[in-house]
This record gives C-alpha cells, sequence and structure tokens, in this order.
C-alpha cells in the first residue's frame, strides 16, 4: 500500500533505482520505489550475457544475477515498492512534492520530500535517424530484440543487418548467431566503432562477424516484411555519398543508434538539461537544479558499466535521504572541445567534504594523453591516460577542498595528447 507522505520516492526500479532505494533506506529514510514493469532489475532483466559487475563485486555477473544483489537485500527492509504504477504528474508544493501515480489500484497521490529520477533510457528508432522507406516488420531496436530472443524466446531473425556498434547490438550479433540466424554484418557510420572493446572482440571478431565503419543504412524494403536493405557509404559530416548504395537481401534489421536518458519528468519540472548529455544539469551530489530533486543512472547520463549506474544511484539515494533545503552556491566545471562531455555539470561549494566523483568520455580517440584541470591560473588535477575512448567513459575522483574556489568560477577540464 502507497502511503500518504515518504522522506524519498524513487522513480524506476532498475539498477540506478535499487541502489539509490537501499541507499535512502541506509539513511533511515522513509521510501517508496515507483516501477513501471511488472517485476524490479529494469533492463537487466533480459541481459543473460555476463559481464556485469566487474568493477564493483570483482567478478563476472549476468544481468539478473547483478540486479539480484540489490533486489535481495531491499525486499528485506520495510521499504515500499510499488510495481506496474505510472507516475503521470509531479507537482512543487510548499516544502515538498505532490507525485500522482496510476496503478492497477486506480489513482493515487503521494508527498515525498525529496524525489530520485532513476528513469533510465530508450533507444532511438529507424524514424529518428531518418531511413526511408516503407514501415514493414522486421525492423527491431537492439533491445526489442533481446526481449524477443531472452525473454520470449522467439527468434526475430535469420538473415539480419545490424546498424549501429553499440553494446546492445554488438552483444545480440552473438546472440542472435548463436541462436543460428546469419548476421551479414554490423554497419556503422562512424569511423570507429561505438561500443566497449571487449565487445567488439568478444561478439565481432570471436565470431567472424564482419564491422563496416563509414556506412549506413538509407533506405528498406519490403510490403509486410522486411526483404531488403539499402546500404551507403558516408562522408566526413555522416551524410550519405550519392552514388555508392549497396542492396543487401534480409528479413531482419536491428537497430544499435544511441539511447537517450529518458527526462519527461525532469522537463516537466522545468529542470534545465544538458545538450550534450541530454540528462539534467547536476551537482556532485547528483542533485539537479531544482532543490530536491535529484537524478542518477542513465537518466542522468548513459554510462557503459552498469557499476557506474549503481553508485551514482547510491549517491543519489544517500543525498536525497539527507536532503535539507538551502543556498546552493556553484562553481562551473566545463570541458572543452577535446571532451565529448563531463558529469556534473555544478561543483556546490558548499559541500566539499569529500572528494568530488567526475566522469567524462574523451570527444575522439586518443593514445597516450593528459587530462588537465584548471580553476583560474591554477592546475588543481592532472593525470594521464594510456588510452580513450569514446565509448569507454572515465571516472576520477578529485578534492577541491583546498582549490581556493570561489562562487562563479570555471573549473576547466581539456585533454592533450602527449608527444
Amino acid at each position: 500500500m502507497i502511503a500518504a507522505s515518504y522522506d524519498v520516492v524513487v522513480i524506476g526500479g532498475g539498477p540506478a533505482g535499487l541502489a539509490a532505494a537501499l541507499a535512502a533506506k541506509k539513511e533511515g529514510a522513509g521510501v517508496l520505489l515507483i516501477e513501471r514493469e511488472a517485476r524490479l532489475g529494469g533492463i537487466l532483466k533480459q541481459c543473460i550475457h555476463d559481464g556485469f559487475g566487474l568493477v564493483r563485486f570483482g567478478e563476472k555477473l549476468s544481468g539478473p544475477e547483478y540486479a539480484h544483489r540489490f533486489i535481495e537485500p531491499l525486499l528485506e527492509t520495510d521499504v515500499d515498492i510499488a510495481t506496474l504504477t505510472f507516475v503521470t504528474g509531479i507537482e512543487k508544493q510548499q516544502g515538498s512534492y505532490a507525485i500522482t501515480l496510476v496503478s492497477r489500484e486506480g489513482i493515487n497521490m503521494t508527498l515525498a520530500k525529496s524525489i530520485v529520477l532513476a528513469c533510465g533510457c530508450r533507444e532511438r528508432t529507424s524514424r529518428q535517424i531518418g531511413i526511408h522507406g516503407r514501415h514493414c516488420a522486421g525492423i527491431f531496436t537492439a533491445g526489442a530484440a533481446q526481449y524477443y530472443t531472452n525473454i520470449l524466446g522467439k527468434l526475430p531473425a535469420r538473415r539480419c543487418v545490424i546498424l549501429g556498434s553499440g553494446d546492445i547490438g554488438l552483444i545480440m550479433a552473438r546472440r542472435l548467431t548463436l541462436e543460428g540466424a546469419e548476421v551479414i554484418g554490423v554497419y556503422e557510420a562512424k569511423p570507429t566503432a561505438s561500443g566497449l572493446m571487449r565487445n567488439i572482440y568478444q561478439c565481432l571478431e570471436d565470431f567472424d562477424i564482419p564491422l563496416h565503419t563509414g556506412k549506413t543504412v538509407t533506405r528498406v524494403f519490403g510490403d509486410g516484411r522486411l526483404e531488403a536493405v539499402e546500404i551507403s557509404d558516408v562522408d566526413d559530416q555522416m551524410n550519405p555519398i550519392a552514388g555508392t548504395e549497396e542492396t543487401i537481401q534480409c528479413d531482419t534489421l536491428i537497430l544499435s543508434v544511441g539511447l537517450i536518458p529518458a527526462n519527461e519528468l525532469a522537463e516537466n519540472l522545468g529542470i534545465p538539461l544538458d545538450p550534450r548529455t541530454k540528462g539534467p544539469v547536476a551537482d556532485q551530489n547528483c542533485m539537479t537544479l531544482q532543490q530536491g530533486v535529484f537524478c542518477c543512472g542513465n537518466a542522468l547520463h548513459v554510462n557503459d558499466l552498469v557499476d557506474y549506474v549503481s553508485e551514482s544511484g547510491e549517491t543519489a539515494g544517500r543525498e536525497a535521504a539527507r536532503f535539507v533545503p538551502g543556498e546552493r552556491i556553484f562553481a562551473e566545471l566545463k570541458a572543452d572541445d577535446s571532451i565529448l562531455y563531463i558529469v556534473p555539470q555544478k561543483l556546490n561549494l558548499l559541500d566539499l567534504s569529500a572528494p568530488a566523483v567526475i566522469y567524462f568520455r574523451s570527444a575522439s580517440e586518443r593514445g597516450k594523453t593528459s587530462l588537465t584541470v584548471t580553476a583560474g591560473s591554477k592546475q588543481v588535477y592532472t593525470k594521464t591516460f594510456t588510452v580513450l575512448r569514446p565509448p569507454e567513459m572515465e571516472r576520477i575522483e578529485i578534492d577541491f577542498s583546498g582549490a581556493g574556489l570561489k562562487p562563479g568560477d570555471s573549473i576547466e577540464f581539456s585533454l592533450a595528447e602527449d608527444q
């Protein structure tokens, strides 16, 4: 049963939300966890491959095994859990947030002192990337193909093309091959692969599945079911090059062309989003620019490792439980063009008791490279990396307590390859 009010309401029961709910409960908060699906775990429920938990637990776990490490202790607490429940509205009231919920019991409302947005992300579809042709059967996002295969036990493809080299697409290339489907190839518009190197080796090279870079799907053919796709070369701006078209016969097109943080609730609350991450602007405690609203996991920015999703969930849950309305004084974290994005974007100068955890991605592939962090003319941090790749997020910790930062200061992050 949903109570009238809580200290913390966590929206989303995937890895970020599970970690947030547990962390908030450990702080003694009254917690409600809301999940729209029938079971907790989020996308992990359908990820039967291993590789999860290497950072956090020091062992290789499947997705369901990783989720179980959080679900089991959560069920031993008195956290209220509402599954098959949707949040349809959030309104700011004096000192709290009124949350409207829709479930099998009907429409409900509860109050929260603070909220954690752990809504995850969604996949881009064929319409969002402008593929021409009729809307026919046989076009799946990689996550949908994974659901059909691993949860429903249905083979969605016999002869397929995969567009995009994101990690789920690479994993599905291997999965479908193991199930007897023919994967003609993985086609990537960028000049380099978009997935983790371990997945390039384990999912493509180990199964002799070709990776074609600098190519994209420009058209699909088929009436009731997909019959073929048109592949074209792309230029430096990833625009198709006329005269390079090639038609490939196939019955399935699987799209692994990027993820978008699900932030409709944040937008409805008027919370500013970072155009680079597509997630809310936040400080080192995962609090957005709306007091009392926290964001974590893939709703904050798309992570490549679930271990870091859980880490940000713990931070958001812990700080949401400790939240007391009050002034925040910010310095700005800024990245130059050598860096794709940086999280957090704000540093609350009134809370520098612990080192700030910073995540960033290089804008391009680099060899031996140094990261330099400066505040004004003062260098506050430096680190050298052997290799940097955009698909592989980097995590660092910086102690800013002795940096002498003032309100409005800019903390600049930049990369330079060592000579």
